[in-house]
């Protein structure tokens, strides 16, 4: 008689295989951080690059709001491409109405409703993504975002070998972020996130079948193994982008980000704790009972 092992157990192995390893990176770094020539370097590069002076201070209003904006998007995204990913039998599925510039010959594809929901936050991820990079470069925030040196390399690398040993580098970032940050953040903006849009434009209902050369030249099969580890990649920033808001000043982070002010209060804990309410609400509304009346704006609904 065999017997069926449940879908967890390999945590029983892997989560305490994950905690040794850790902490063996732990100790590995903290005997670098020990060692004479590690320690200089780290002396040499502390971890920031420093900005000039026509840099702004602070954070605007509106980088607040759209922050917000793009971090609920993100985690509604990820909800949808995991649901089109591994859900065996959508609820519902959507059909577009077949007009205005999107009109086509014949029947307009059917999709699943997953599917539905994962375009539709596109287009507003997309434009939030859009008005957020103009207003870097209008208000110069970007000098605080994109690395312009090869300064920034030993800093990050110094930077990342503190945060390894739980020695925190000094920052404040409401004046500059630390090189590991400034590269990590530049990556995100500038590389992963128009990676994330070329690909899903590809998989998208927008790409005509008619585009056969353009197809032949970027097949489907290229943009799906993209853009499954691009959103690996967001899932896994904003793990770590949350871990280090908490450990390095929480209350303080959280007023940079939410209430665009420096001080230690509990105001922008306070937005953070409504926006992760919002987050939360979204991820479990995501359901065809919620979306069909919204996604019947657009398209006709059905069960099949």
């Amino acid at each position: 008689m065999t017997t069926t092992r449940p879908r967890w157990f390999p945590l029983v192995w892997a989560v305490p295989a994950a905690i040794v390893l850790l902490a063996a990176v732990v100790l590995l770094a903290r005997w670098l951080r020990a060692d004479t020539p590690v320690g200089d370097f780290i002396a040499t590069y502390p971890g920031e690059v420093h900005l000039p002076e026509w840099a702004p201070v602070g954070f605007p209003a509106w980088l607040a709001w759209s922050h917000f904006l793009n971090a609920f998007l993100m985690i509604m995204l990820i909800r949808s491409g995991l649901l089109i990913r591994y859900a065996q039998r959508p609820g519902a599925f959507w059909t577009r109405k077949n007009r205005g510039i999107l009109k086509t010959k014949g029947q307009p594809k059917k999709h699943s409703i997953n599917h539905w929901l994962h375009f539709s936050l596109d287009w507003l991820w997309i434009a939030n993504g859009v008005v957020f990079i103009v207003l870097l470069f209008v208000t110069g925030q970007w000098i605080r975002v994109v690395p312009t040196s090869l300064e920034f390399i030993p800093h990050a690398v110094s930077v990342g070998i503190q945060y390894v040993s739980l020695d925190w580098p000094t920052e404040n970032g409401w004046i500059n972020y630390n090189a590991l940050q400034v590269i990590a953040y530049g990556v995100t903006i500038f590389i992963a996130g128009p990676l994330a849009v070329i690909t899903g434009f590809r998989m998208s209902p927008i790409w005509r079948t008619s585009w056969t050369r353009l197809s032949t030249v970027y097949p489907v099969e290229l943009a799906r193994k993209i853009h499954f580890p691009v959103m690996l990649y967001f899932a896994a920033f904003i793990v770590v982008h949350v871990v280090l808001v908490f450990t390095t000043g929480a209350l303080r982070n959280l007023n940079h980000m939410y209430a665009t002010r420096d001080e230690v209060s509990w105001v922008g804990f306070g937005f953070f704790a409504g926006s992760l309410a919002l987050m939360v609400a979204g991820w479990f509304l995501a359901r065809p009972l919620f979306l069909r009346p919204v996604a019947q704006l657009s398209g006709s609904v059905t069960r099949n």
